[in-house]
């Protein structure tokens, strides 16, 4: 079997995602994808990587992913370079699973669960307008919307909104913040007890700090929360200097989560080795695809540590990152988007990924276990670039 065709594929109307199909003359294909700056990661793709990949086999992953990560890390790997290995990599295990007629699972070696906890990230989309639930003084009745369906852990930024309508600001990436207002403080904390109010300690509350914040205010933050039984606090402050970290950890009681942001094994090393973080978060469609998220895991074990998988990306990333935290043994919960999940992943992928009672499980199909719609092929707003 050898590889004969890349395929990227972006939709105008999800600007940051990008898809990958790779072809082989056995006529299987394998689908991967990743995000942000899918414009970028689509020319290293055909430019850099596709050159090393045509008329190989697919199935020797682990020598395209060393050819791979050495072509690109001559430059400096963090990055698009990293995206574009992600993509590739996740394509190349759902050729594998196609080929052997298994679950990507089962060629990792099996699962050690059948399903995994989720929590919902609050963002909003179509029906679901979680995030203006939270923003807008609803959050105690959130809480108890997830939790009917069964959901018992969500998340939240409620430091990082400005005063003013709900959707001003959203929590995305931005300047590191150094002065926290007592005002600020102040909403944040109304937000979570809000939701104690409505709901108690049934409801499993995880903060987000979008890295938005200096170390100061990230200590302040924490031990102003440390009373409401936090699940985590995620990404308070840059995950650049892991000595900050450290320090932010042993000033804050409640568990740190680091984080997405980082890239490879190499990027994760540093925090577990400092003991900065509690729970490892690596994004299996940033950091390096299934083959080196499994290795991020096996050292996060190493150190007895959980793992949470990201996913705020897109479909293709939360199918493979399912396969994987169905397989580890030290998997926590993996984060998901309701409102992406029940709405526009659907329109993209042939499939719904399977969430019942606040679970994720997947079906025992070949490989990923998903595909493309063909008719986003067709769509006005389709860029396809080919390389064979």
């Amino acid at each position: 079997m050898r590889i004969t065709r890349l395929e990227t594929i972006r939709l105008g109307r999800h600007p940051h995602s990008l898809w990958l199909r790779i072809h082989t003359d056995d006529g299987l294909t394998g689908l991967g994808e990743t995000s942000y700056a899918p414009r970028a990661v689509s020319a290293l793709i055909h430019d850099q990587l596709a050159p090393l990949l045509l008329e190989q086999d697919p199935l020797d992953i682990e020598r395209h992913w060393h050819t791979m990560f050495a072509a690109v890390n001559a430059y400096g790997f963090g990055g698009a370079e990293t995206r574009a290995i992600s993509a590739v990599d996740i394509a190349l295990w759902d050729i594998a699973g196609q080929y052997s007629g298994q679950p990507i699972y089962n060629l990792l070696g099996g699962r050690s669960r059948d399903r995994i906890p989720i929590y919902n990230t609050c963002l909003g989309h179509g029906p679901h307008e979680d995030a203006g639930a939270w923003m807008e003084g609803r959050a105690g009745q959130l809480a108890a919307d997830l939790l009917r369906q069964g959901i018992g852990a969500m998340k939240i930024w409620p430091f990082d909104l400005p005063p003013g309508p709900a959707g001003a600001e959203t929590g995305a990436p931005g300047p590191v913040r150094h002065y926290l207002d007592r005002d600020t403080l102040k909403r944040g904390i109304a937000c979570v007890e809000e939701i104690r109010a409505a709901v108690g300690d049934r409801m499993q509350i995880a903060i987000e700090g979008n890295a938005r914040w200096n170390l100061p205010a990230a200590i302040a933050i924490a031990r102003a929360l440390a009373p409401y039984n936090i699940m985590w606090l995620e990404e308070m402050i840059p995950p650049d200097n892991i000595e900050s970290y450290a320090r932010l950890k042993a000033e804050s009681r409640i568990p740190l989560c680091v984080s997405e942001r980082l890239f490879t094994r190499f990027g994760f090393r540093r925090v577990v080795e400092a003991g900065a973080a509690d729970i490892i978060m690596p994004d299996i469609s940033w950091t390096g695809g299934i083959s080196e998220t499994r290795k991020i895991c096996a050292q996060a074990d190493t150190y007895y540590l959980p793992v949470t998988g990201h996913d705020a990306t897109g479909p293709v990333a939360l199918w493979a990152a399912a396969h994987l935290m169905l397989h580890i043994p030290n998997a926590m919960i993996l984060e998901t988007v309701r409102a992406y999940y029940n709405g526009w992943y659907n329109d993209v992928v042939t499939e719904r990924i399977p969430v019942n009672d606040g679970m994720l499980s997947l079906p025992e199909r070949p490989g990923l276990g998903v595909a493309l719609r063909e008719e986003i092929l067709n769509w006005p707003d389709v860029s396809i670039e080919v390389t064979e």
